[in-house]
């Protein structure tokens, strides 16, 4: 869940409900069910607007931002017009995932299967570093947070 959809959740959750256990301290004791119901069904329809309005901003943020972003940076339709250059920044933009993946997974075989024998530690440690952000990159954000704490105390006394 991003960052705005919190906010929204916090801004708009519940609207209608905490209105109407407000707005019903103040109901006449004369007042039927049916308007009480009708009265629900306003403040459920004034949260469901609320919530519309919330996600378009949402969307249309989101939008200008990647708009932003392929203004300032250019997009794959601008790198095509070069005729050499160009795709050769292509390939190595979409080469990026595999490339950095293949070569940690090397690296992470040659290291365990013995075949580095004089790593310092300062080589060790930027191993590791490599690890956790090619990790990052490719599974995300949650997987190095779950097998971080693993990770620390499997080689922890090796960092340290």
């Amino acid at each position: 869940m991003s960052i705005l959809d919190s906010v929204v959740n916090i801004a708009t959750g519940g609207l209608a409900k905490t209105a109407l256990s407000i707005a019903e301290k103040w109901f006449p004791p004369s007042m039927s069910e049916a308007d009480k119901q009708q009265a629900a069904l306003a403040f459920e329809s004034l949260e469901l607007e609320r919530q519309k309005a919330t996600n378009q901003a949402i969307s249309q943020a989101t939008q200008d931002l990647t708009d932003r972003i392929a203004q300032l940076e250019g997009t794959a339709s601008d790198l095509k017009s070069l005729p050499i250059v160009g795709r050769i920044v292509l390939f190595a933009r979409g080469a990026q995932r595999p490339v950095w993946g293949f070569a940690t997974l090397w690296m992470d075989y040659q290291w365990f299967s013995g075949n580095w024998h004089t790593l310092t530690a300062n080589q060790e440690t930027a191993l590791i570093v490599i690890n956790a952000l090619v990790l990052g990159f490719l599974f995300g954000e949650r997987a190095v947070k779950n097998l971080m704490p693993l990770i620390l105390r499997v080689l922890g006394p090796k960092i340290s």
